[in-house]
């Protein structure tokens, strides 16, 4: 009986060891899994704040750069200038006043032209009731006829459309692409007016709209070259007329169109068109456009070849005997005014000429008025 006491007692103090064991197993894991998620805590916190610590790094690094490379661009942003201040120094030394007065911008020339001591009347060869000739190197009217009556100028008008336009556009902007609108297409088409054929929809360039409202005489064109420079025609017409103030025209001149459509308040004399005419040839791009014998527009969808466009002035009395190359040319006509035209011509020395005439009785009989007219003076 003892030895099954003592038996038990032993398998009783067995499994309180076991029991102890496995208390003491638990702890130990349960302090391992404790340290390691301190642990595990900590070596996120540690990389963490290692990348903060190394992005600053970069960052005031960068930044360092970046400092260094606005002080460098500054630098050589100051020896660009102090070397154009001392490239522009020999200049500004030389002090020659007479010679930067004599440069005047063309804005401030006086456009006149007085009576030469031996000024003619215009030949009864000449048929137009209205005429002029001048020669620009003398400033001088060396033949007139009702010079000063004011008149209808038709479709020369246009002379002043594409200087005003040309006084307003930049070079780079005449490739620009303009919309021709069915407003466009329809005031040409109700006014009868000619044209150079633009469809509705159309996109031309502004260039093309300068020899379009030349060449052909396009109202469609100068309709458009108005409204892009000014917003609207009415606009556009505003400039003219502050065009033809600065020009010292204004008491006899005054346009209430771009085209040169008839209208009681529209009007100018033949010696105003001479002194237009005279300023746009002072215009590199007016005098290019209208020297212009042919010209094919640009390519479109509507067009793909462009349309061919031709100075008929320019191109019949190129032949003819006048005795001066006839450089520039625009005509007109409306019933109010006869058959009309402003011309520039230089002899063999150079020499520029003016020539005006209105009120023909034919386009073939206007052109033979300027070639008599040139014939007399320059030959």
């Amino acid at each position: 009986m003892e030895e099954q006491f003592d038996e038990y007692d032993a398998a009783r103090e067995r499994r309180q060891r076991r029991l102890a064991e496995m208390k003491r197993k638990k702890k130990q894991q349960a302090l391992f899994r404790k340290y390691f998620r301190f642990g595990a805590i900590g070596a996120v916190v540690f990389i963490a704040v290692l990348v903060v610590l190394i992005g600053n790094g970069i960052s005031k690094r960068n930044k360092n750069k970046e400092q260094q490379g606005v002080q460098t661009e500054t630098a050589e942003l100051q020896a660009v200038a102090e070397t154009e201040a001392e490239e522009s120094l020999p200049l500004a030394d030389q002090k020659e006043p007479a010679e930067v007065q004599a440069a005047e911008p063309e804005e401030n020339k006086i456009y006149e032209a007085a009576e030469s001591p031996d000024m003619k009347a215009v030949s009864e060869e000449v048929i137009s009731s209205n005429a002029i000739f001048i020669d620009l190197r003398k400033n001088e009217i060396l033949a007139q006829r009702a010079a000063r009556q004011v008149i209808d100028p038709a479709s020369m008008t246009k002379i002043l459309t594409v200087l005003v336009a040309a006084e307003q556009i930049e070079e780079k902007n005449l490739d620009d692409k303009v919309t021709i609108t069915i407003d466009i297409t329809d005031y040409s088409y109700s006014n009868d007016c000619s044209s150079v054929g633009f469809a509705e929809n159309e996109r031309v360039t502004v260039q093309d709209l300068f020899y379009g409202t030349i060449l052909p005489s396009g109202a469609d064109a100068a309709l458009a070259l108005a409204t892009y420079v000014a917003g609207s025609q009415e606009a556009f017409v505003e400039l003219m007329n502050e065009k033809l103030q600065k020009l010292g025209l204004s008491d006899t001149a005054h346009f209430t169109n771009c085209v040169g459509l008839y209208d009681e308040a529209h009007r100018c004399t033949v010696y105003d068109m001479a002194m237009i005419m005279e300023a746009a040839m002072d215009n590199p791009l007016c005098r290019e456009v209208m020297s212009a014998h042919t010209y094919t527009t640009s390519a479109t969808s509507e067009h793909p070849d462009g349309i061919t466009i031709s100075n008929w002035f320019l191109r019949r009395i190129e032949d003819k005997e006048t005795g001066a190359e006839i450089v520039c040319g625009k005509t007109g006509y409306v019933v109010q005014s006869g058959n009309c035209a402003a011309s520039y011509g230089e002899d063999q020395n150079g020499n520029g000429y003016i020539c005006v005439t209105a009120d023909s009785t034919s386009a073939w009989r206007c052109i033979y008025d300027h070639v008599a007219l040139y014939s007399e003076f320059t030959a």
